[in-house]
């Protein structure tokens, strides 16, 4: 399975306006991004649909994005509810697309030691 793998910088995160400026940064959300979860799960959902102009960095259908968080568990210390955000929200991505008859196209990789 192909992926693309983005670094998050989520050392950049401290509340939910800078979760939100964070991602909008690296996945090129659009301007008119609604800053909520719900927002950010539409985003997400379409990251294989260039043509939804919901985010610049896309992957073809079938292939998998990976977000890649770099010392997970500082940002877990640091920024609880946005972290357990980040988990339920790429897994609602995936459950809502496999509902669809559409395969997952978010992964998380935890990179760093507890």
């Amino acid at each position: 399975m192909a992926q693309l793998e983005i670094a998050i910088p989520v050392d950049q995160i401290t509340d939910w306006a800078n979760f939100h400026d964070v991602f909008q940064r690296a996945l090129g959300f659009p301007d008119f991004y609604g800053r909520k979860m719900d927002a950010w799960i539409d985003c997400m959902t379409s990251v294989d649909a260039p043509t939804d102009g919901l985010s610049k960095v896309t992957v073809q259908p079938g292939e998998v994005l990976v977000l890649r968080i770099d010392n997970p568990f500082d940002f877990k210390s640091r920024c609880p509810e946005q972290y357990d955000a980040l988990i339920e929200g790429v897994a609602f991505v995936n459950f809502r697309r496999t509902a669809a008859g559409q395969p997952p196209v978010l992964a998380l990789l935890l990179n760093g030691n507890p």
